[in-house]
């Protein structure tokens, strides 16, 4: 299956401004790349200390237009899940989940231990336990890109029972791993392909891998089954390791637009085509209104 991902984003600063960017597809898809037209982001690439590759640049004074569109192969299968996968005993856990035990900048493990325990302590554990949770967060949050706010932890939405889609993320993280289940953030580009139309502005995503009997597996509490499709960009503890977009300076935000569907045409056609009819990008409000103006920090923005 062929899957076609891309963005334009019309960023603009008052004088040279550094800018480090997650926007571009993970170093495990590289390989998967048929087509892609520009050649990603300019700047200096760089592997963070999760392994997921971002990009270094200075922005010049006035407006800037950073764009991208590939077309990317994947299996065409849904996210695989073992129902039967046990938890694995913290003694035993590799030394690359570790991090993914502890708590974070939104995933605040201390203050809802108690809380996970009461929930889901009588499960007995692995997949059973990571199912339960998904199904608890799914119901107990109402998702709307209206409710956004780049400060909410998981407690918070736990309490205001509202969030966008890292906000279902942050909450299961926590969750899991006040349950000694290693659990760690990841976004990246998913459309609505096996699965009605989404109405809510296309957009990046963000979802969960857990990991259980020696692997991880992927679960997304926000929309709570098996999707096709879905193209890592990066993973981190939690979004503040893996901001789509930081400035290092004021800037204005003029466009955002991101698009994913699947590609339908013959391969020999790759690259012949117009960008994708859906290309929505209302949740920052209209062309011209700052970060700050949406409740976004004017310095440091971190946008999923």
């Amino acid at each position: 299956m062929l899957i076609r991902v891309g963005y334009e984003i019309a960023v603009e600063v008052t004088s040279p401004t550094a800018v480090y960017t997650y926007l571009n597809v993970h170093p495990q898809h590289k390989k998967d790349i048929v087509w892609a037209s520009p050649e990603e982001t300019a700047g200096t690439r760089q592997i963070d200390i999760h392994g997921n590759e971002f990009v270094r640049q200075t922005l010049p004074e006035g407006e800037t237009v950073l764009t991208h569109d590939a077309i990317v192969e994947v299996s065409g299968l849904p996210d695989i899940f073992d129902e039967h996968a046990a938890q694995v005993d913290p003694a035993h856990l590799p030394a690359e989940c570790l991090p993914y035990l502890l708590g974070s900048r939104y995933c605040e493990t201390d203050r809802m231990s108690q809380i996970a325990w009461s929930r889901f302590g009588h499960y007995q554990g692995g997949a059973d336990r990571v199912r339960a949770i998904c199904d608890f967060v799914n119901a107990h949050l109402s998702f709307s890109y209206g409710y956004a706010r780049s400060t909410r932890t998981a407690l918070e939405a736990y309490n205001e029972r509202v969030g966008v889609c890292r906000d279902f993320a942050h909450l299961v993280i926590t969750l899991c791993r006040a349950l000694n289940i290693p659990a760690r953030y990841a976004n990246g580009f998913m459309g609505d392909i096996g699965v009605p139309a989404d109405p809510a502005p296309m957009d990046y995503n963000a979802w969960v891998e857990v990991y259980l009997d020696g692997q991880w597996f992927t679960v997304d509490a926000r929309h709570n089954q098996p999707r096709i499709g879905r193209i890592l960009v990066a993973r981190g503890r939690d979004a503040s390791d893996i901001p789509l977009f930081s400035t290092f300076g004021p800037h204005r935000l003029n466009k955002f637009e991101v698009w994913t569907e699947e590609y339908k045409g013959l391969q020999s056609n790759v690259g012949k085509h117009v960008r994708p009819a859906r290309r929505i990008s209302t949740r920052y409000g209209p062309a011209g209104r700052s970060p700050h103006d949406l409740g976004l920090s004017p310095f440091v923005n971190c946008m999923i």
